[in-house]
């Protein structure tokens, strides 16, 4: 096909992530790489702009044309006044290209998909806070600050803890959780030197939310939403670090609902022609808007392989003009089976760090397990991922106050499946009160055998423990960096835990089967089921 006004062939120019990092790495090149492909398939040159040797959307059999050049704006602006394209995709790099989709839309570029106007709403704090209270929504308190002085007042007024986190930044660069005024001023300096010229949001750190993810494609008409995913960690840890499972294992219908809803409103609103991610947190059975995203998500290609339709195809399309009836994708797929997302972590090779997860992403890598019920799929995740998942042995407790309560029952189970308990002072104290022996071990400067002696000795088959706050005290950091040192499986979050004991009582019980992932497909389609999928077990079990 021939441009009528260049007389060149139809292209259209795909902007890559750039180098591969800590919060954008080879999702968002798996995404390029189906734009290639659905581009090659409506009869249009693919022209690839991305400087990672690494990555497959710079071999040389993915796209037509591949521009190794930086993604800055005149490097962008001198590729595009040489091809001449139809437009430029901007949705599949993750957060560079976006960044950039306002400047090449005043330089007069078409910016295929979701207008840049519409992206700006969804960045910009002020515009989407306008947006959330005109629709409806609840968000947690906020407020955009550029100093320190400015953020002590709105932290004052919203109430600790709160989220300080830079704007127009990926992988939570420079996020922390504060929880007084002495912290919240060391962190503000590192949060302005990421933001630049751009505010520092400040948000209500909502404690044991439940977070979900919602992956959504629309074509300006039709909105379909791909896969809600609940996270099994809470609210606090990055959602690329975050375990995940689709579909939900433990919200209601009713919650559901409501995230549905909010959804859809948001894309009609912002008239997403593409595809769009959303981040919830749900608590007291409240529903907040903590963000939009209107382009793919580091969740599409775990969700595309769940549901078997390859979203990131089906939105190039879209951009090209195409409509979701068209492409056969008009109503949210549930699978039948449960599938779930684990982070691969490179603690291995920095002896010595703190393995404790927060806002700020640290993940390198993903893996995914899938069954018929949540706990041999969460089992199957974390064998992928190379926990040593235990059938016997001991477990090591300790866990911030806060958690105390919830760790009985955690601890309840894994005594009843015959595991011996080491404990710290306080963590025993609180089992021993309801009914579960435990053995205190001495802190680390208080004497021997302690837990580093009994985990270099091969007694220790499992570590909880839960932080005591962001700044944590060093015999925890010490504990956390040796059950990397040994290979020890670890949790640092109640919700983790439960997941874990889970599926170590599902590792006892029934032996894993294996089955290809295109069998699990064509059982979906069998099935036709609209509902959700049974869940086996809840966070309150």
């Amino acid at each position: 096909m021939k441009n009528q006004m260049s007389g060149q062939v139809k292209s259209v120019i795909i902007l890559g992530g750039g180098p591969n990092r800590i919060g954008q790495g080879i999702e968002f090149d798996y995404c390029c790489c189906h734009a290639a492909y659905a581009l090659k398939e409506e009869g249009i040159s693919s022209i690839m702009v991305n400087c990672n040797p690494e990555t497959v959307s710079t071999d040389y059999d993915t796209s037509d044309k591949l521009y190794f050049e930086p993604l800055t704006f005149e490097d962008i602006m001198n590729i595009i006044n040489k091809e001449q394209p139809l437009g430029v995709i901007v949705q599949f790099g993750g957060q560079t290209p976006i960044n950039l989709a306002v400047a090449l839309r005043r330089a007069g570029v078409n910016v295929l998909g979701t207008s840049s106007e519409s992206i700006d709403i969804a960045e910009d704090r002020k515009r989407f806070k306008q947006m959330i209270d005109k629709l409806g929504l609840l968000q947690p308190n906020s407020g955009t600050v550029f100093t320190f002085d400015e953020a002590k007042k709105v932290a004052g007024s919203i109430g600790y803890p709160v989220l300080v986190r830079p704007s127009y930044v990926l992988g939570g660069r420079a996020m922390e959780i504060v929880y007084d005024l002495e912290v919240l001023e060391r962190f503000i300096n590192e949060a302005a030197k990421a933001s630049g010229e751009h505010p520092i949001l400040i948000d209500k750190f909502l404690e044991d939310a439940i977070e979900v993810d919602v992956d959504l494609i629309g074509d300006g008409e039709t909105f379909v939403i791909g896969g809600i995913m609940e996270h099994i960690e809470q609210a606090g840890v990055h959602s690329g670090d975050a375990a995940m499972s689709l579909p939900s294992y433990t919200l209601s219908p009713e919650i559901l609902r409501k995230i549905r809803e909010a959804t859809y409103s948001l894309a009609r609103e912002l008239n997403i022609i593409g595809l769009m991610n959303v981040q919830y947190a749900v608590k007291d059975s409240k529903v907040y808007v903590l963000e939009v995203n209107p382009r793919a998500s580091r969740t599409v290609p775990f969700v595309s392989k769940v549901i078997g339709e390859p979203l990131a195809k089906m939105a190039t399309k879209v951009m090209l003009g195409r409509k979701l009836k068209d492409l056969g994708f008009t109503k949210e797929p549930v699978p039948s089976h449960v599938a779930v997302k684990e982070s691969v972590f490179p603690f291995n090779r920095f002896p010595g760090i703190d393995v404790m997860l927060g806002p700020e992403m640290k993940s390198t890598g993903e893996v995914m397990g899938i069954d018929t019920d949540f706990s041999s799929a969460y089992l199957k995740s974390q064998i992928a991922a190379g926990q040593k998942i235990p059938k016997k042995g001991n477990v090591f407790i300790s866990v911030h106050d806060r958690d105390k309560k919830s760790v009985i029952s955690v601890a309840r189970e894994l005594k009843d499946l015959g595991f011996g308990i080491y404990a710290s002072s306080g963590t025993a104290s609180v089992l021993g009160k309801n009914g579960i022996p435990a053995k205190v071990l001495p802190k680390i400067s208080e004497g021997r055998p302690n837990i580093l002696d009994l985990m270099k000795d091969g007694k220790i088959q499992m570590v909880i423990n839960t932080p005591s706050g962001r700044i944590p005290r060093q015999d925890e950091v010490k504990i956390r960096s040796q059950v990397i040192l040994y290979n020890i499986p670890y949790t640092t979050t109640i919700f983790g835990a439960q997941a874990t004991v889970s599926g170590i009582d599902t590792f006892m019980k029934k032996v894993l089967k294996v089955k290809s992932l295109q069998e699990y497909h064509r059982d979906m389609k069998k099935n036709k089921k609209t509902g959700h999928a049974r869940v086996t077990r809840s966070r309150n079990n």
